[in-house]
């Protein structure tokens, strides 16, 4: 049994095998398109995840023609809904052990407003880093393309970019001062940098971004954020 989904059981009074399986053919047949599942075999997904049945004996024998049905069919389940289901858990094992939400791409900002809520509104566990940049300004795409890669590694931090003219601000974050990279959690700043390439090497990449963060204690472990490859290579079983 996948430990991931164990664990999000375990933390939801549903753990045992028999909750785990449960739970998981509800997910399976509630995720399936149904106008492609033949009759047969839509039948049998709704009986194994709500097997009542008012006659024991009938039970008895839905049961024993059930388990080799069963096992064909758990045979034929294709991995990559059993990925989402498994990302599913791991994502509500986050949210309840308060490390917030999860993420994976960046996210972009289109005014002011939306500038503030995702400062004032977001989980407040949940570190928000925001790229301040507009077009034709040295350095501003290099690190949106860093930003982007570091969304796929630390999926508890949101990252967002927004136009400096998008700001409501645009006086204060002139091009002299972009790209800027401003961090946020529970609505507080805890990282404001101006013209953020002073900091780096002319030719910088996604490493570079992330260790210039790390140094002012700006990024989570990276334990806590799953990685999109490895979700995609994990055994289950």
């Amino acid at each position: 049994m996948d430990p991931a989904i164990n664990r999000c059981h375990q933390e939801t009074g549903t753990g045992g095998p028999k909750g785990v399986i449960h739970d998981w053919r509800k997910f399976k047949l509630e995720s399936e398109d149904h106008e492609s599942i033949p009759p047969n075999k839509r039948e049998l997904l709704r009986q194994m995840s709500n097997p009542k049945s008012s006659n024991d004996d009938n039970r008895e024998k839905v049961n024993r023609k059930m388990s080799v049905q069963e096992y064909e069919m758990i045979q034929e389940e294709d991995e990559r809904c059993l990925r989402k289901y498994r990302r599913q858990c791991m994502q509500e094992m986050h949210e309840r052990l308060s490390f917030g939400p999860k993420f994976d791409a960046v996210f972009e900002l289109h005014s002011g407003e939306a500038f503030l809520d995702v400062i004032e509104n977001e989980h407040h566990m949940t570190v928000v880093v925001v790229h301040i940049y507009d077009d034709g300004i040295r350095g501003c795409d290099a690190l949106n393309n860093c930003l982007t890669c570091l969304a796929a590694e630390y999926s508890t931090v949101k990252f967002c970019r927004i136009r400096a003219s998008d700001t409501g601000a645009g006086e204060r974050f002139s091009d002299d001062v972009l790209p800027a990279l401003l961090v946020y959690k529970a609505g507080e700043l805890l990282g404001n940098f101006m013209c953020i390439t002073k900091h780096l090497n002319e030719e910088f990449f996604a490493t570079d971004v992330e260790n210039f963060l790390n140094e002012y204690g700006l990024l989570p472990e990276k334990e806590f954020a799953a990685c999109p490859d490895e979700e995609e290579n994990a055994d289950v079983e």
